[in-house]
């Protein structure tokens, strides 16, 4: 397959909320436009785009897939993303190297809190976007009411380039208000005729609006339309580029994805309102640094300029190899050639090329500016780094990743796996930089952390698949803590005789509670060599290993300070360890009569809900003993929740606020401080650990 001129060239990431039809339009622009000879289903699990066995089993995205046609001689790189909430940062990678974007719009369910925050990275990245208002063929279907919607979320105006010809069971059709010309679908094929004389006075309306909007941009324009002189096509179609690329209004389309209605007008649209590499690069220039010397500058989406390639996905295949997936914004980049990873700084030998249409390679010898292609086995390469010219490095900024949400803890199911999880996760990381894979030193748990429970799920889904080992998931522990609320002084005495040489430790320290984050202090105040030197750091060495293994509950102690300020030794019998023992025996004495307490790690949340579903929301908070810090409106009818809540109980939130908001509500959280945890709380984590300890020794 030749490579196309970068004029020629559009860039297009496909986004909205899971179940708006993403992956059933990219399907029905791929069929119209020649590139598969047959349209698959959701239903049917066989679209191009959706070809991982995880996503035909959930009938949801998981990952961005990319797919590639050709229409009136122009290259269309489309970009299927995902908009379940758990997966929307891997569509946030995906705009970042998008020229341009279709938000689709339910005629049904309106916009989702998920659609206005990929709009929202949408702004982030600059990128020009059309709406395409789908599912007008389904029962309760609303083309204005979508509109509205889409306004009042978006914050922008809706201007229809396109209009419906009925509505649901009497959807059959879309009228062009540029060329004021209906297509209606009889049978398999479409008609283009005069606009039905029910909607006339409608469809007369909208371009009205169209025609003013696009007036109001140009003061020749504006003066001709207000003369009571009709533009011209060619210049309401010169209007509606540059309106669409300045984003004055937002050109709206419509149809039905799986009925393949308003397909075609939708494939004119991209090439009418979304800009070439070369445009974009005049809004968005591409900007990056020097790695030896950390000076800016910029590049041109031209053949003869150095190399650039920005890394922006990777799949991971136990067979193939890792696969990574870029976008070439300068120079040329060649099959069989090396090219310098300027962000880790090792040589990359690049061998076959090719475009993805889907799960299929399509091998090409080169690939230019604008171009998205993909290469294997490329050993230090991940998700955001650059490719370049060894002699002309240059890097372009990463995209910064939200952090996981959720975590859960993990075991492999078989014993002795340990090792086969730790490197299948590695290889699934490399392919989802919003995973994270640790190990809980304190409870020695390895710890997978994510967007939420889906996700973890379909990661150790994948894990099975691609490296055939399974791991059982189980909440984590919570990091609970120990802690004082009073002072006291006590003796540990460590005394052991047993023939021959004994063993002799004494020690008097005092305890007392530190401000809540104050951490541990240790002072020694011996006077006079009742203990000598040698022997003091043993003392507190017995004091900080107790207090790690904590005495409570097996939690660590904190917030206290420790003071060594009296004792006695043995000229024969004492020894380092025989102190050590003696500093643990008095903490723990001590520790018991001090007021213990078990503090709980407290997250601070922010929570954006719709308006309708506040009230339940914060109810659904007090009834986790969360403290609502404030509510603040936000864009649209959404409200912006701010509070703080134990860890222990939010560990599921993120499935019931999707119950509770019909997955229109999204969260983030972090910690924020340690808070001493209620009485009747403590007693039930204290009796558990107790328990569980006693099991532990059996």
């Amino acid at each position: 397959m030749s490579r196309i001129e970068t004029e020629k060239i559009r860039n297009v990431a496909v986004i909205a909320h899971s179940g708006a039809g993403k992956t059933s339009l990219t399907e029905a622009m791929l069929f119209v436009s020649g590139a598969i000879d047959r349209m698959g289903s959701i239903e049917g699990g066989n679209t191009t785009t959706d070809h991982e066995p995880e996503e035909i089993a959930r009938n949801i995205s998981v990952t961005s897939a990319m797919a590639h046609c050709d229409w009136k001689n122009t290259r269309l790189n489309l970009i299927d993303t995902p908009g379940f909430i758990n997966f929307i940062e891997d569509t946030r990678g995906c705009l970042k190297v998008s020229d341009g974007a279709v938000v689709i719009v339910s005629a049904i369910s309106g916009v989702k809190a998920e659609t206005e925050k990929i709009w929202k990275y949408a702004c982030e990245f600059e990128v020009p976007r059309i709406v395409f208002i789908n599912k007008l063929d389904k029962e309760s279907a609303n083309f204005a009411m979508a509109i509205d919607e889409l306004e009042k979320s978006f914050e922008a105006e809706g201007i229809p380039l396109f209009i419906p010809i009925g509505e649901g069971d009497k959807f059959k059709g879309v009228v062009d208000l540029i060329a004021m010309k209906a297509f209606i679908k009889d049978g398999g094929a479409f008609k283009e005729g005069e606009i039905p004389a029910d909607i006339k006075a409608s469809a007369e309306e909208y371009r009205k609006k169209l025609v003013e909007k696009v007036a109001e941009a140009d003061d020749a324009l504006l003066e001709k339309y207000l003369e009571g002189t009709e533009l011209s096509s060619d210049e309401i179609i010169k209007g509606v580029h540059e309106a669409s690329l300045t984003r004055r209004f937002i050109p709206v389309i419509c149809g039905a994805a799986t009925l393949n209605i308003g397909t075609e007008q939708l494939l004119d649209s991209i090439l009418l309102c979304l800009p070439s590499p070369m445009e974009m690069s005049r809004i968005s220039p591409i900007r990056g640094k020097n790695p030896k010397d950390g000076k800016e500058s910029e590049r041109k989406p031209a053949d003869s300029e150095p190399l650039t390639a920005y890394v922006f996905k990777t799949v991971a295949d136990p067979f193939a190899g890792k696969m990574s997936i870029f976008r070439v914004y300068s120079g040329v980049l060649k099959a069989d050639s090396t090219v310098l990873n300027a962000t880790t700084g090792s040589k990359e030998r690049v061998g076959q090329v090719f475009y993805l249409l889907g799960k299929k390679h399509v091998p090409v010898q080169s690939v230019g500016p604008g171009e998205i292609a993909a290469v294997v086995k490329l050993k230090d390469t991940n998700v955001g780094d650059t490719l370049c010219e060894e002699h002309h490095p240059f890097i372009i900024e990463k995209v910064k990743f939200a952090e996981p949400l959720i975590s859960y803890a993990m075991a492999p199911k078989s014993k002795g796996d340990e090792e086969k999880v730790s490197t299948g996760l590695h290889r699934i990381l490399e392919e989802d930089p919003t995973l994270r894979f640790t190990r809980d030193e304190e409870s020695r748990e390895m710890i997978l952390s994510g967007m939420g429970q889906v996700h973890l799920e379909v990661s150790l889904e994948k894990l099975k698949r691609k490296f055939g080992v399974e791991v059982v998931m189980k909440t984590p522990k919570i990091p609970y803590r120990e802690t004082i609320k009073a002072s006291t002084k006590v003796q540990g005495r460590y005394k052991k005789q047993s023939g021959g040489r004994g063993q002799f430790g004494d020690c008097w320290i005092e305890i007392e509670p530190l401000p809540r984050g104050g951490g541990y202090q240790f002072v020694d105040k011996i006077v006079g060599g009742v203990i000598p030197q040698q022997y003091r750091p043993a003392v507190e060495k017995g004091i900080v290993d107790t207090m790690h293994e904590g005495i409570l509950a097996g939690y660590q102690i904190v917030d206290m300070k420790v003071t060594l300020y009296d004792g006695s030794y043995h000229s024969v019998d004492s020894s380092e360890m025989a102190f050590k023992i003696a500093g643990s025996m008095a903490l723990k004495k001590a520790f018991m009569e001090a007021k213990p307490a078990l503090l709980e790690p407290i997250m601070k949340v922010e929570i954006v809900v719709p308006e309708d579903t506040l009230g339940t929301v914060i109810g659904d908070l007090n009834s986790r003993r969360g403290k609502v810090q404030g509510v603040d409106a936000q864009a649209g009818s959404n409200q912006k929740i701010l509070a703080v809540v134990p860890m222990s109980e939010m560990l599921t939130y993120a499935n019931q606020l999707q119950s509770i908001t019909s997955g229109r509500g999204l969260y983030s959280m972090e910690f924020s401080h340690y808070e001493e945890t209620p009485g009747h709380i403590s007693q039930k984590i204290i009796a558990l650990r107790q328990k569980l300890k006693a099991e532990e020794n059996a």
